[in-house]
């Protein structure tokens, strides 16, 4: 078989959508699987469903290594298959597309001038990017002189400056990485650069005035490359495809930033999941309080209670009963958005955790559960608090659940060893050094010293938790229950009676 082509698809008779001819009007600083199966597909149905018109040029940031995922989108002409999966009102859900939004894909470190040269172009509008989380950040050693710098927003301030050294106007800069505020943080590292390379004041002025620098929420579960599978994917499409994505059916985009952008990106009329608004942090809070918290509050005890991927707790009816009352009677009243808008998330979150295409491990999801129990979970608690001043039942058991899940045996190199009362199998748990050595020296308190004990730990949780008003000793209650009857006699008493 040849590899996906235009002219190896043309031979195949294929007669879907295909983008073969457009201007270049996106640079695109990140060439893996979430941007092109998020970014590169909306863009994609842009070009199908609103006539923009437009291609997007990959860049990889980052030096090559062994693989070299540049030249294998070269080689297939841009194209890629994306498959989007999941589950949508119950049933299993698998759509096929064939990207051809994507141009080419250069190499920051090869062809480095060459992407200097995109920025000479007047049908380049838009900047995207999603370079991990530890992307932006500020690298004093970067020189302008460097070909290119070592850091992101170095580089990005190379590339606007030879823009505004032609006289050229703006971009819109789409930040995608996971990071707080992660636009107006790329901008802030630009402006120190510009100031470490004794850069005029009028392209710092430019920088600032002449570019939208937007924030934003992503939302898709990408699982990447198929390798399972690849090769019988290949055999069924009648090609080789060796840049293959696989992604969840669900997606989300929220932009912070002037309503103008629906002037330049066709978005309500190709009828795509992207909301631009004036401030991306209420749905933020959605998405982490929801979704996360949802995760983090339910599996640890649905662990204990012998249960080891998420699509099966969905329909396990204590679980999912217990998830659902954290969810919609805990944590969306302290939540800033209408309950219309929550709800509707939370039901498209039930959804995803049903995904019959992934098997999410509850073990994975259970990694850092410290730091994730206090930004995913710990917010809503101390919001249910303050306005009905009493305590949650199913957040407050999830804080017993954890406490359990801690309880190790044996503290070792690799993280604290412990035995599932129900499998009585030994796992694994992994978090920081402190909090293991924490777990560890306390192993032997009494369930009230150690709910005592963490709870009023300040370093795991910024305050002293013992100090909410019979939170102590709930917790102590349910995790004697836990300890009697398990997690999922625990669970149950945290729903509504019949």
């Amino acid at each position: 078989m040849d590899t996906i082509s235009y002219k190896t698809l043309e031979d195949l008779g294929y007669d879907g959508y295909l983008l073969k001819d457009a201007p270049e009007k996106v640079i695109q600083f990140g060439e893996g699987n979430f941007m092109r199966a998020f970014v590169d597909n909306f863009f994609d149905r842009m070009n199908e469903k609103a006539g923009f018109n437009g291609k997007v040029v990959l860049v990889q940031p980052i030096p090559n290594g062994s693989f070299r995922l540049n030249d294998i989108i070269n080689d297939q002409d841009g194209l890629y298959t994306l498959y989007l999966q999941g589950s949508q009102d119950g049933e299993a859900v698998r759509e096929k597309r064939i990207i051809s939004s994507v141009s080419r894909c250069l190499n920051a470190y090869e062809d480095w001038q060459e992407v200097l040269k995109t920025a000479d172009s007047e049908d380049i509008r838009f900047i995207t990017c999603n370079t991990t989380e530890a992307g932006i950040h500020y690298d004093p050693s970067c020189k302008l002189e460097d070909a290119p710098a070592t850091s992101w927003p170095a580089k990005l301030t190379q590339y606007l400056y030879h823009r505004y050294q032609n006289g050229m106007p703006g971009f819109i800069i789409l930040a995608c990485e996971l990071i707080d505020d992660n636009g107006k943080e790329l901008e802030k590292c630009m402006m120190k650069h510009a100031d470490d390379w004794n850069l005029p004041e009028e392209f710092k002025k430019w920088i600032q005035d002449e570019n939208v620098f937007c924030s934003t929420l992503v939302d898709r579960i990408v699982t990447g490359y198929p390798r399972a599978n690849a090769d019988e994917l290949n055999q069924e499409n009648g090609y080789i495809d060796n840049a293959m994505d696989i992604g969840e059916i669900f997606g989300i985009w929220v932009i912070e930033g002037p309503q103008s952008i629906y002037d330049e990106l066709p978005i309500k009329e190709a009828d795509l999941p992207i909301l631009v608004t004036d401030n991306h942090k209420p749905y933020k809070e959605r998405k982490v309080r929801i979704l996360n918290g949802a995760h983090t509050s339910m599996v640890l005890g649905a662990f204990l209670a012998g249960q080891d991927i998420v699509r099966d707790c969905m329909y396990d009816p204590t679980i999912s009963a217990y998830m659902n009352e954290a969810i919609f009677n805990e944590i969306i009243p302290t939540l800033s958005l209408s309950k219309e808008d929550c709800v509707e998330f939370a039901n498209a979150v039930s959804e995803r955790f049903k995904n019959p295409y992934i098997d999410h491990s509850l073990l994975a999801i259970a990694l850092n559960s410290t730091a994730k129990w206090k930004a995913r979970v710990l917010p809503s608690l101390l919001g249910y608090v303050e306005k009905y001043g009493e305590i949650p039942k199913a957040l407050a058991t999830s804080l017993a659940s954890y406490i359990a899940f801690y309880r190790g045996t044996e503290l070792t190199e690799d993280g604290l060893k412990a035995i599932n009362p129900v499998t009585k199998k030994e796992y694994l748990i992994k978090d920081d050094p402190e909090v293991l050595e924490f777990y560890a020296k306390n192993k032997d308190l009494d369930n009230a010293q150690l709910v005592d004990a963490v709870l009023g730990n300040t370093d795991f949780w910024g305050r002293d938790l013992c100090e909410i008003e019979g939170l102590q000793e709930y917790v102590t209650d349910a995790l004697n229950l836990i300890d009697e009857e398990g997690t999922m006699e625990a669970m149950k008493k945290c729903l509504p009676a019949e």
